[in-house]
């Protein structure tokens, strides 16, 4: 007892420092030798390839515990387990057209001690745990914090007197194939013969204390979405048979996976013991030589000949196919096709089996349920469209079915009725105009099917006279807007009461003299829904337009008697007037006198309002005559009294100006383009000094367009010198 105690304190000291720090599975089991020997096996699986430390137990590791206790949970005993045998797993799943991954390596080390336990009512619990897992585990969170606990219990001989632990037969490939299906025959072996179900189960936690604690313990602590039930990436997801422990599922993410499973063991209907094994699932990419794979079935009632369609793949050349169809009234449902076509003699439900390369080293099997029933494909026949007027609507399913066949059909909430379940339902009317998607659905044996089309229901057409201009003048020219609706084809008649008709989609029509009139718009269909609507507007008013008028006096004049009067005789109704003179200018008199500035032709026009706010334009021509003058001085005082200090010409009727002075030693002086400008007497900033100075001026004449050229003297006087 003080050597167990011994070990105990050295299992206390070294936790946490050098145990095996990638543990990847393990379970522990017992066989009872008499009423109080047992027999104890620990198995423990150790990741060689990422792991750091040897087994516990080895040369210069701490000791392999197994801590015992009492069913209330008080320590019963201690007991160094020894060093374990170790054995390398290789990386295979028995498949030589798999070839195994690089970089997994597994060991198994198996521990077996002989424990003295005296009978005790409640039994006893052993326990050992070891920390810790793989970081890259994916379905646990903060996997390289967690350990592992492996436990079992012996019952007290209240419950069974005599006993042996179930243990599993065969430790699972060390690594799965990546979207492959997997596999795996997880029996467990029971020598008492008990009655064994198996279930996926969460993994149990080590503890943190460096000492093992009396059950209950927790679980590993899974990252989201995975748990015990669900504890790898997988679609189908993984299961396990309850009585047969078959292990099935396809993995769909590569990576490390730690995975439960527990084996119920009964006796008479008693549980006894639950059995306990985790172990991490390695999956990875696959390179697979041949993989057998049928074509998903396009429909379970297809009848009884199905073709199958071969979807097996490989890369070893061409492979040869070995079919068995499961139809056990016959001996000859095989074939060797690629594709083939069976007709089965009975409806229900086949395993079918497909074994590629059969008989050859590379090869693969699958099975695959299909099922056989009598083909059922529905439709229903195209259905007119009907007005909305009285509409009533005949079905009729047709298509491939059985006379003892049910239909259902769905109309929608906008028929009555919404629903029928007969085989061809009449008078089936809606409610609304619109388009409606009519659904049946028909049922025989375990077959459903279904087909949808769309009905349409036409709403009668409308008439519609859009809205007409607010001002309507004498004459009226009115672009008439249809705003009529229809979903079939149709005529339009147009009534107006000036007498006119049109059949145009928008007429132009005029309306004169002043008064009110009135359209009618007839809108007619002849197909489908053969039916008239009318719009009409009667309130069409035309309102008298004024005459614009006015006379103007001279009608031909010279610049030199610019001023015109023009005089207003438009109509009475007037209560505006606008003119413009052709010059930039107007004015809003009923009569006005104008003065031009420039010779030339001028387009007058008046424009006039009446109270209807209808308008009228009238327009006249004025022809403004040019005159020549030309004079200059000959003297100028620039003394700033305001009188005679420009010397400037004096031009009427001239263009293409230039007026220049010159010093008498032939400076220029002065120069300007405006004829409104003339010399100030200075030159740079400075009065010039009494002289005589010499000018020239060159224009064009505009009453005789001839170009001239004048020149002089002018005498500068200066007064205040």
């Amino acid at each position: 007892m003080k050597k167990r105690f011994l070990y105990l304190l050295l299992f206390l000291l070294f936790c946490g420092k050098i145990f095996s720090s990638h543990i990847v599975g393990g379970e522990i089991f017992y066989d009872r030798i008499n009423d109080s020997t047992y027999k104890v096996t620990l198995k423990v699986y150790r990741d060689c390839f990422n792991g750091q430390a040897p087994f516990e137990g080895s040369a210069g590791a701490v000791p392999a515990i197994i801590t015992v206790f009492y069913a209330d949970g008080t320590l019963a005993d201690t007991f160094d387990i020894g060093a374990p045998v170790i054995t390398h797993i290789p990386p295979s799943i028995n498949n030589p057209c798999i070839h195994p991954p690089p970089g997994i390596c597994v060991e198994e080390g198996v521990y077996t001690h002989t424990l003295i336990l005296t009978p005790k009512t409640g039994g006893y619990n052993l326990v050992y745990q070891v920390v810790f897992r793989n970081n890259s585990i994916l379905n646990l969170a903060a996997p390289g914090t967690q350990g592992a606990t492996y436990f079992t219990l012996i019952p007290g001989p209240e419950i069974a007197p005599v006993n042996n632990s179930p243990r599993y037969a065969s430790f699972p490939p060390i690594f799965v194939c990546n979207n492959v299906t997997f596999t795996f025959d997880h029996k467990a072996i029971d020598p008492d013969g008990d009655q064994l179900v198996y279930s996926l189960c969460a993994p149990y936690n080590a503890s943190s204390s460096g000492q093992a604690p009396p059950p209950p313990y927790t679980n590993v602590n899974y990252a989201s979405p995975y748990n015990g039930a669900y504890p790898i990436a997988s679609s189908p997801a993984f299961s396990i048979n309850p009585t047969t422990g078959i292990l099935t599922g396809q993995p769909n993410l590569a990576g490390q996976f730690v995975v439960g499973v527990c084996v119920q063991e009964f006796r008479a209907g008693v549980l006894i013991n639950t059995h306990y094994r985790d172990f991490q699932f390695n999956v990875v990419p696959c390179v697979v030589n041949v993989v057998s794979a049928i074509a998903n079935q396009k429909s379970q009632c297809e009848g009884s000949t199905i073709t199958f369609t071969n979807a097996s793949v490989s890369n070893i050349g061409t492979l040869t196919y070995l079919w068995n169809f499961g139809d056990p009234l016959v001996t000859n449902d095989t074939s060797h096709l690629v594709n083939p076509t069976y007709t089965y003699q009975d409806t229900g439900m086949y395993v079918v089996t497909l074994i590629a390369n059969p008989h050859k080293p590379c090869s693969d099997t699958l099975k695959q349920i299909v099922y056989v029933y009598p083909k059922l494909k529905i439709n229903f026949p195209p259905v007119e469209k009907q007005c909305f007027k009285g509409n009533a609507f005949s079905f009729s399913a047709q298509g491939v079915y059985l006379p003892y066949a049910t239909f259902n059909w769905n109309f929608t909430f906008s028929a009555t009725p919404v629903t029928s379940t007969l085989q061809n339902p009449v008078n089936v009317t809606f409610n609304q105009p619109g388009k409606y998607f009519v659904k049946l659905v028909a049922k025989q044996h375990t077959c459903i099917d279904s087909f949808i089309d769309s009905v349409r229901v036409v709403k009668p057409p409308v008439a519609k006279i859009n809205n007409l201009p607010a001002v309507l003048c004498d004459p009226a020219l009115i672009a008439f807007s249809n705003g009529s609706s229809s979903e079939l084809p149709v005529s339009y008649h147009w009534f107006f009461s000036n007498g006119n008709t049109s059949q145009v989609f928008q007429p132009l029509q005029v309306f004169s003299p002043a008064g009110i009139y009135s359209a009618t718009l007839v809108v007619v269909t002849t197909s489908v829904c053969i039916d008239t609507s009318i719009a009409s507007v009667s309130n069409i008013t035309v309102n008298p337009s004024p005459q614009a008028g006015f006379t103007f006096s001279p009608q031909l004049t010279t610049i030199f008697d610019p001023e015109i009067t023009f005089m207003n005789t438009a109509s009475s109704d007037v209560n505006l007037w606008q003119y413009t003179f052709g010059d930039g200018t107007g004015a809003g008199y009923a009569s006005n006198i104008h003065v031009y500035q420039e010779a030339g032709d001028y387009t007058i026009t008046q424009l006039v309002t009446n109270s209807f706010n209808c308008t009228d334009t009238f327009s006249g021509q004025i022809k403004i005559l040019p005159e020549f003058r030309f004079w200059i001085p000959n003297t100028f005082t620039p003394d700033g009294n305001s009188r005679n200090d420009y010397f400037m010409p004096i031009t009427i009727g001239v263009i293409n100006y230039e007026f220049n002075v010159f010093s008498r030693w032939g400076e220029k002086i002065y120069s300007t383009q405006n004829p409104k400008e003339g010399w100030n007497g200075s030159y740079k900033g400075k009065e010039c000094q009494e002289d005589i100075y010499t000018w020239r001026i060159v224009f064009k004449n505009v009453v005789s367009l001839k170009d001239e050229v004048h020149y002089g003297h002018v005498l500068l006087i200066n007064g205040n010198k």
